[in-house]
């Protein structure tokens, strides 16, 4: 069974950090792009950053880029998002993905294009 599993969630102060995991199991993730998303309340779900299989590039969200830093550890099957300068609107259920179909120059920013997802986890930044 596959499964993708979030941790690292939680309450945090404007200004500070938290770093999220996204343990995979059930299959090998190493030639899957992983990404981020997340989901505020009453709010659709939108992408954050996400990493290649390939060469390892990331990219992200205008709304986080500077401040978020994705990176994955093959070898323990696991993507993190380091994410700092945490702002009250960075408050979401954020949502860990993979892409089993990506190739090795496109970058998947919808959520059509992710086939495994986990149950998300909870980030909330207070003012």
């Amino acid at each position: 069974q596959v499964r993708l599993v979030e941790s690292g969630g939680g309450l945090v102060q404007a200004g500070g950090s938290l770093r999220l995991s996204c343990a995979a199991s059930g299959r090998t993730f190493s030639s899957d792009d992983m990404g981020w998303f997340r989901q505020a309340p009453g709010k659709e779900r939108e992408f954050v950053a996400a990493i290649k299989w390939s060469g390892g590039k990331s990219y992200y969200a205008d709304s986080v880029k500077g401040r978020f830093t994705i990176s994955r550890d093959d070898a323990k099957n696991t993507v993190y998002l380091q994410m700092d300068s945490l702002k009250p609107e960075d408050t979401a259920l954020y949502y860990c993905a993979s892409n089993s179909r990506s190739n090795a120059y496109t970058l998947y920013v919808r959520q059509v294009d992710y086939n495994y997802w986990g149950q998300g986890t909870q980030v909330t930044v207070s003012s």
